[in-house]
């Protein structure tokens, strides 16, 4: 697993996890990668940039409920700002989106 450096359960509450519904995606021009999706937590919505392009197509990604981590500082990507970051696992280098087994509502805290 690494040598990562552990962390306390008082760190780990510090981070904002809940689940977002991908309301929109569209390609970020000039890039092969990212894309722009607007993701729904059920009060508000959120900008958020993902590298994920070459493995999904933006229109078969609307509808689909995501892990997004909310309190990460925004950053510009391509000069897009991202309000958040999509939680993904790594396979071979390619990025594969984690799905809940059963349909929760958008804005559901992950605990």
């Amino acid at each position: 697993m690494g040598n990562k450096e552990t962390i306390d359960i008082a760190e780990f509450t510090k981070l904002d996890l809940r689940m977002g519904k991908i309301e929109n995606a569209e390609l970020i021009e000039g890039s092969k990668k990212l894309i722009k999706l607007d993701v729904g937590f059920g009060t508000e919505t959120r900008q958020v940039v993902a590298g994920i392009a070459e493995e999904y197509n933006p229109e078969d990604l609307i509808g689909a409920l995501v892990p997004v981590l909310l309190n990460l500082k925004p950053a510009k990507l391509m000069g897009v700002e991202s309000q958040g970051m999509i939680l993904a696992v790594e396979v071979n280098g390619k990025p594969i989106l984690l799905h809940p087994d059963k349909e929760v509502p958008a804005g559901s805290r992950i605990c």
